[in-house]
C-alpha cells in the first residue's frame, strides 16, 4: 500500500476504536462520568509511559511547555467528561456527531489564540456546522432532555479547545507520547478526588468493561498518531467521519438505537461541511 492509503487504513481503525469505546461506556451501566473517565484514562496513561520508555524520549519537553501542556490536558479532560455524559445521556450517534464539532471550535480558537487567520469561507463553514447541531440538540424547555445535548456541544468545545493547544505542542516539538501521558496523567489526578468522594462499587463485568474501553481508547489514539505519520491531515483528516457510521452500527444492532430525522439531518449537515472544510483547506495548501 502506499503510504497515503496506509494513513487512510490507520484513521478509518481510529474511528472505529473510538466509536466502540463509546459504546463500551454506554456498556459499562450506571456509573458516574468521573470515574469513566479515571479509568480510561488510567489505561492510556501507562500505555504512553510505556512507549515513553521504549522510545528513550525524556520529559525535558514538558519544563518549557506547562502552561499549553495544562491547557490540553483540562480542556481535554473536559470533553471526555462531556462525552461520556452524552454517551450516558442519548444515543451514541448524536454523542459522537456533537464530540466531532470539536475541529469547527479547533478553527475558532486557533484564530483567537494561536492568532490563524480565519477565511470567510472558514467562517460560513463553522456557522453552518452549529446550525446543523441545533438539529441534533432540538432546543427545548425541557431541561431534563436538552441538558445531555449541551454537555455533549460543551464536550466538543473542550475538545476543540485541546486539539488548538495539541497543535501548538506540535509546533514546539513536544512529542506525541509525552503530550498523551500528561494528559492522562492530569485527567487521572483531576478525577480521583471526586472518584473517591463518589465512588460506586462496580461489577468484574463492568470493571472489565471500562479497561476494554481504555483499551479500545488507546487504539485509537495510536492508529490516529500513526496515520498522520503516513500523510498529511489535508489528505486523510476527513476519513475521520466514518466514526459517525461506525457509531450509527453498533448503537443500532447492539443498543437498538436508531435517531430521529433531525437528527439524520444534523449529521447531513456537519459531515457535509467537513467534506467541504477538508476540500477547502487541501486546495489553499
Amino acid at each position: 500500500m502506499s503510504r497515503k492509503t496506509k494513513g487512510i487504513v490507520l484513521i478509518i481503525c481510529s474511528a472505529f476504536f473510538f466509536a466502540l469505546m463509546n459504546l463500551l461506556v454506554r456498556l459499562s451501566g450506571d456509573l458516574p462520568s468521573v470515574q469513566k473517565s479515571f479509568f480510561r484514562n488510567f489505561v492510556a496513561m501507562f500505555a504512553a509511559f510505556g512507549i515513553l520508555l521504549k522510545s528513550g524520549c525524556g520529559l525535558s519537553s514538558v519544563r518549557n511547555n506547562l502552561f499549553p501542556l495544562f491547557i490540553r490536558s483540562f480542556f481535554g479532560t473536559v470533553g471526555i467528561l462531556g462525552n461520556f455524559y452524552a454517551i450516558d445521556h442519548m444515543i451514541l450517534t448524536d454523542a459522537s456527531m456533537l464530540n466531532k464539532l470539536s475541529p469547527f471550535f479547533a478553527v475558532i480558537f486557533s484564530a483567537l489564540f494561536l492568532k490563524e487567520k480565519i477565511k470567510p469561507t472558514q467562517l460560513l463553514i463553522v456557522i453552518t456546522a452549529f446550525v446543523g447541531s441545533l438539529f441534533i440538540i432540538k432546543p427545548t424547555m425541557q431541561i431534563e432532555r436538552f441538558f445531555p445535548y449541551m454537555v455533549g456541544f460543551l464536550g466538543g468545545m473542550g475538545a476543540g479547545a485541546a486539539y488548538t493547544a495539541v497543535r501548538y505542542l506540535g509546533g514546539k516539538g513536544v512529542p506525541g507520547a509525552v503530550i498523551v501521558f500528561f494528559f492522562s496523567l492530569f485527567s487521572c489526578v483531576f478525577c480521583l478526588p471526586f472518584v473517591i468522594s463518589d465512588f460506586t462499587p462496580m461489577t468484574i463485568f463492568q470493571l472489565t468493561i471500562l479497561l476494554l474501553a481504555g483499551l479500545a481508547a488507546t487504539g485509537g489514539q495510536f492508529c490516529i498518531t500513526y496515520a498522520y505519520t503516513y500523510a498529511p491531515a489535508r489528505d486523510i483528516s476527513v476519513y475521520d467521519y466514518t466514526q459517525i457510521i461506525f457509531s450509527a452500527i453498533l448503537g443500532y444492532f447492539v443498543l437498538s438505537q436508531l435517531p430521529d430525522i433531525y437528527s439524520f439531518l444534523g449529521y447531513i449537515i456537519i459531515c457535509s461541511m467537513g467534506v467541504i472544510n477538508f476540500v477547502v483547506s487541501k486546495k489553499s495548501q
